[in-house]
């Protein structure tokens, strides 16, 4: 990936975060939350990448540089978006929900990867087998339960947000 294609996709997640805390009704805090957790998945991340590096389940053409990495981290802050998302499906349908939606994730995450791997095939390219893919969903999985998690910390628990139903009184 290019500094310039992470410039792209960083300002589309940005709007799409703004947009999502719009429609959201985010308070400040909550977006603080997201944007904590996107930061905290993008270190993760950089690290479950050089395992799969280490352990041939991918390749990935990443400038370890100190610039390319802020940059890199920098659209990982801008996907809060998927934070502000996952609070709102607590909020809704509480740990199920996030169940559901980790269980989704991990199926349509390797078929999204493999689908950009095949239309930009200088990005890097996936290993042979079934570990590669595995690792995708475990990935997925993984980076979605240490953002909300972290977003959870900075922001307190979604079931006291002053938007959430309460019994007795309809949303």
């Amino acid at each position: 990936m290019t500094t310039q294609q992470l410039y792209l996709f960083s300002g589309l997640y940005l709007l799409l975060t703004l947009v999502v805390a719009f429609f959201t009704r985010a308070a400040p805090r909550r977006i603080a939350g997201a944007v904590a957790g996107a930061i905290a998945t993008g270190v993760v991340c950089l690290f479950i990448v050089a395992l799969g590096e280490r352990m041939q389940w991918w390749h990935m053409v990443i400038a370890w540089e100190p610039y390319f990495l802020t940059v890199m981290m920098i659209g990982f802050a801008a996907c809060a978006f998927l934070f502000l998302i996952t609070w709102r499906i607590d909020r809704r349908f509480g740990w199920r929900g996030l169940a559901v939606f980790l269980v989704i994730l991990a199926i349509i995450g390797p078929p999204r990867d493999y689908w950009y791997m095949r239309h930009f095939p200088e990005w890097g390219y996936y290993g042979p087998g079934i570990a590669p893919i595995l690792a995708i969903s475990a990935t997925y999985v993984i980076l979605v339960l240490v953002g909300h998690g972290v977003m959870r910390v900075v922001s307190g628990p979604s079931r006291e947000d002053p938007l959430a139903r309460r019994p007795g009184n309809p949303a």
